[in-house]
């Protein structure tokens, strides 16, 4: 469940208690918008930022932790003895050919591919306005509103200095959400009312992940947001 810093300033950037809400983000990389359209928006970045210790990491796993492992792997080729060294190819050539490839599989769509419209518009300027993946997305009687923090940061879902980046009325956009997936691949779209879409997944929070569809499948049952 959301920490109580993070209730505490949903609250308070809303001026009311949110009804439902979650951690979400784009499950998927921002599709490269024509060159036109993307000098209009500002060039805007269309990739999240990291913390510099994110940057720490990586430089420590390639210069550290691949080396050490190339060693040990070189190590017990040494070990192992003359002749060794054709097992792992031959058992390579059995295993491939029996599935495509993760990247030779066609990627879903994460919005309806125009960016004139509401949807296209609001993934020009998504991480311009947050380098986080991480949003927010709070439902209250008559809005949904997304927010974020504004810094880079190692944990957003943690941090309680997050501020509103969109927010649309009801008759301005509702949720959809497919019911009946397991959590972890769970994924809600924002429709918005000149048709376009913007899909969400990789749900935080289990409590709140698990109220935020309950409470969207109880307003579209009802036929409103």
């Amino acid at each position: 469940m959301a920490k109580r810093s993070v209730q505490r300033q949903a609250k308070k950037i809303l001026d009311e208690e949110p009804v439902a809400l979650v951690w979400c983000e784009i499950s998927r990389p921002i599709p490269k918008p024509p060159k036109e359209v993307h000098r209009a928006a500002g060039k805007a970045r269309l990739s999240p930022g990291h913390h510099w210790l994110f940057y720490v990491g990586v430089v420590v796993f390639f210069f550290v932790f691949i080396p050490m492992f190339l060693l040990d792997q070189l190590g017990k080729k040494i070990d192992s003895g003359p002749g060794s060294g054709n097992t792992p190819e031959r058992s390579s050539r059995r295993g491939s050919g029996t599935s495509a490839a993760p990247s030779d599989r066609p990627a879903s769509q994460i919005f309806d591919g125009d960016w004139n419209l509401t949807a296209g518009r609001l993934l020009l300027g998504w991480y311009g306005r947050s380098p986080n993946p991480k949003r927010l997305v709070l439902l209250t009687r008559d809005r949904i509103c997304v927010a974020a923090s504004p810094g880079r940061r190692l944990s957003p879902t943690k941090a309680s200095d997050f501020q509103l980046t969109a927010e649309f009325l009801v008759d301005e956009a509702r949720i959809e959400a497919e019911s009946g997936r397991p959590r972890g691949f769970a994924t809600f779209r924002l429709r918005f009312a000149d048709g376009s879409w913007l899909e969400l997944g990789r749900l935080g929070e289990p409590e709140d992940a698990d109220h935020f569809l309950e409470t969207v499948a109880r307003r579209g049952s009802r036929g409103g947001n």
